[in-house]
């Protein structure tokens, strides 16, 4: 990295090339005023030298004067400031050669001189920072499929409502098969609790007892069996209306892009390929 480089930069860019050239740490602009200033003045100055034409040892005199009068001038009158200047301009002449001092006496003084006061003001006192910072997690979003992969917005949607119908119906027959497990199960406890009754009375079993375990047995299996088949034929008839939307989705797709041509036109070219071929 070189000044010639700099040169062609824009100015933010320009400004961290500097830092960098200086090495400089990185700081922030807003927290640390006075060294965003004294970026901004050795820049200034370089991109002042550079379009006066001066050659590139003038050009590094004068960032290095720039950098050098505000590091020297801290809590001096403006007088002594003036002083100061003129002494490091004669200093620095025979670098400068065959460029005028004059000129950058004039730079130095429209900008560092002119606001002299205000630099003191920035560079000489503490500032009293009162800032809150918060961090902010951004989630990008996903990387977009190639536009080979793209497809017609009304195509996309008629897909997704397949889909969805698709997924409902397997939804759908994972639920029955769920409950018949859980009837079949409860079918199982209650048998096995009937059988523990029945091997506890096993000494005072008289006819009564077991018509009546039996009743309650046959009961469970006939309120099983109801239910199971009720909860079956419920999501048949669900399925069954899934079925015939997505049929309908099927018999109805949209309409491609570029739509296909039309019989007619089909025709055409096909006359005019039969003919092109009995030509040759």
């Amino acid at each position: 990295m070189s000044l010639a480089f700099l040169s062609l930069c824009q100015r933010e860019e320009g400004r961290q090339c500097l830092r960098a050239l200086l090495r400089w740490e990185e700081f922030d602009d807003v927290g640390d005023l006075r060294h965003s200033i004294e970026l901004d003045s050795v820049y200034s100055s370089l991109v002042f030298a550079v379009e006066k034409g001066l050659s590139w040892p003038a050009v590094v005199e004068a960032g290095k004067l720039a950098e050098e009068l505000l590091n020297e001038t801290k809590g001096l009158p403006v007088s002594q400031a003036i002083c100061v200047l003129r002494d490091k301009l004669v200093a620095c002449e025979p670098k400068l050669s065959p460029f005028k001092p004059c000129v950058l006496y004039e730079y130095f003084y429209h900008t560092l001189i002119r606001h002299y006061q205000l630099y003191q003001f920035v560079l000489c006192r503490e500032r009293d920072v009162d800032q809150t910072s918060a961090h902010l997690e951004i989630c990008v979003p996903p990387q977009p499929l190639p536009l080979t992969a793209g497809v017609n917005a009304e195509v996309w949607h008629y897909q997704q409502q397949l889909a969805a119908l698709s997924a409902a119906e397997v939804q759908k027959r994972t639920n029955m098969l769920l409950l018949r497990e859980t009837l079949h199960l409860e079918r199982e406890h209650m048998l096995q609790r009937a059988y523990h009754d029945l091997k506890s009375r096993a000494e005072i079993l008289d006819r009564q007892i077991l018509e009546t375990l039996v009743k309650e047995v046959i009961g469970t299996q006939i309120q099983a069996l109801r239910e199971i088949l009720q909860t079956e034929i419920q999501t048949t008839f669900e399925i069954l209306d899934l079925r015939l939307q997505k049929r309908a989705l099927i018999l109805n797709p949209p309409v491609p892009y570029p739509p296909p041509p039309l019989l007619e036109e089909r025709a055409k070219k096909s006359t005019k390929a039969q003919l092109q071929k009995k030509r040759k």
